[in-house]
């Protein structure tokens, strides 16, 4: 009796030993899933910051387009103020040639007439001046917001392919299976090259 007591005990020992040994394999041939776990957390942090430079990028943008749009309308307003200066002057000048051919010109009319006309000359001149230095500003605004753009959609590209990696990374811990993982890495540090490129690089 004693005797198959002991042996039960043996082998609930030995059954308790080998699933001891196999759940320590199981555990050590898994242990890479630990790095896994711990590459998509670094993934995922880089793709926190590549889609807040992305939003930064895009409002920029917007921005900058905003601008370009409102030195757009000042400058065609000046155009405008320019037109109607260059009718009133052109009224003066009508009117300087009838005096001008009349039997006996009045000199101080004569003179006031061209000093009117000067004067509309000067204001046109510095009209001219602020039309073009708004222009200006829009072109600067314009190749600002594309350059912009340009950052964003690049960056765009680099989030992608953390997502990309993210979601190979998960498939790997789910499936088990190494070269899954291997390629969500790789992904990832295409991700970060991208990213690092457009923030650091890619020329503004």
């Amino acid at each position: 009796m004693q005797t198959t007591d002991l042996d039960d005990l043996k082998e609930l020992v030995a059954e308790w030993r080998a699933e001891h040994a196999a759940q320590k394999n199981k555990e050590r041939r898994d242990q890479w899933t630990k790095y896994v776990s711990l590459t998509m957390v670094v993934i995922a942090v880089l793709a926190a910051i590549a889609t807040l430079k992305g939003g930064a990028f895009s409002t920029r943008t917007l921005k900058e387009m905003n601008e370009a749009t409102f030195n757009q309308a000042k400058a065609s307003d000046q155009w405008a103020f320019y037109q109607a200066k260059s009718i009133k002057q052109n009224l003066y000048q009508l009117e300087l040639e009838r005096l001008a051919a009349a039997p006996a010109p009045d000199a101080a009319a004569l003179a006031k007439m061209q000093d009117k006309i000067g004067k509309y000359d000067k204001d046109k001149a510095d009209i001219t001046a602020k039309a073009e230095a708004y222009e200006v500003a829009r072109e600067a605004a314009r190749v600002k917001a594309t350059s912009e753009a340009e950052h964003s959609r690049e960056m765009g590209l680099s989030i992608t392919l953390f997502q990309v990696a993210i979601a190979l990374g998960a498939t790997a811990l789910i499936v088990k299976k190494k070269p899954l993982w291997v390629v969500s890495t790789a992904l990832g540090i295409l991700a970060a090259a991208q990213m690092i490129y457009v923030l650091h690089f890619m020329p503004l």
